[in-house]
């Protein structure tokens, strides 16, 4: 048993050298590292908790969170932001998967194309909805014939929240079947199972927390669309007006109203993060 036990004992010792020597450096310099890291939480946080601490504070608040502009446009944004997702995950999947196990000539240029919306601007994304389904826009002559009107309907909200929040869930699909070894897809196939069968009993189940957090993800970035929104699809209440463009209008002349909201779109996106970690199999506090 000793002799066994004998070579983790330089193991071991070497561990508590290396955690002795990592405190006598934090030791060394806490204030170079604490006192910027403390400040910018601080930033962060302070602005949340009096948004937070201002609207319950208001009179009425809870009375205001049943009111008709919260309540219609939280309606819509719930009802936009489902269909959305649906679509992401009914294009998004077949080609995350493709973007990540296969290889072909156009795979950089479909890869650029998918992640661009990350990095454009929201109103350059509404205005390039415009062009390409507006009235004078690339399709628009022929959706016209066809008697279909995109622009400033809840359609033209669902396509500006599919165009900006898509790629979230690609990229998060992405990394999950790559994290799925060929091998076991292999192995299902040599049993008999066929491409359905081992997609929906191998592959999916063990790529489903990079799905799971890509599709929260899309999920937060379509509830918080606002700038493709407002150019494509406009702001009119019941039809076009969101959660972010009712803020917006109860900002003018109702700051009840607004506080009410942005409440509920800062619990949504902390339910968010906390779903997302969950998901992708983080523990809190790591």
């Amino acid at each position: 048993m000793g002799e066994s036990a004998a070579p983790h004992a330089p193991r071991a010792l070497g561990g508590r050298l290396t955690a002795v020597a990592g405190q006598r450096r934090w030791r060394g310099r806490p204030l170079l590292l604490v006192v910027p890291g403390l400040l910018l939480v601080l930033f962060l946080a302070v602005p949340v908790v009096a948004l937070v601490w201002r609207a319950v504070g208001t009179p009425g608040f809870l009375h205001t969170l049943r009111g008709p502009l919260v309540l219609q446009a939280l309606r819509l944004s719930a009802l936009t932001t489902t269909i959305s997702m649906l679509l992401a995950v009914l294009g998004g999947t077949p080609l995350a998967y493709l973007l990540a196990r296969r290889r072909f000539r156009a795979k950089r240029l479909i890869e650029t194309l998918v992640d661009l919306p990350l990095v454009l601007p929201p109103v350059v994304a509404g205005v390039a909805l415009l062009m390409a389904f507006g009235r004078q826009g690339l399709l628009g002559g022929t959706l016209g014939l066809l008697g279909i009107e995109i622009p400033f309907t809840t359609a033209a909200v669902v396509l500006a929240q599919v165009f900006v929040a898509t790629p979230f869930y690609v990229r998060g699909a992405k990394v999950g079947f790559r994290g799925v070894p060929p091998e076991i897809e292999d192995a299902a196939a040599l049993d008999g199972a066929d491409a359905w069968q081992t997609a929906r009993h191998v592959t999916l189940p063990l790529a489903l927390p990079g799905i799971g957090s890509g599709l929260v993800l899309c999920w937060a970035r379509a509830l918080s669309e606002f700038g493709a929104t407002l150019m494509f699809a406009g702001n009119f209440p019941g039809r076009t007006q969101t959660m972010p463009l009712a803020v917006m209008t109860a900002l003018e002349s109702d700051l009840g109203s607004a506080l009410a909201l942005s409440v509920l779109l800062v619990a949504a996106a902390a339910t968010v993060l906390a779903l997302s970690r969950l998901v992708a199999g983080d523990r809190l506090g790591d």
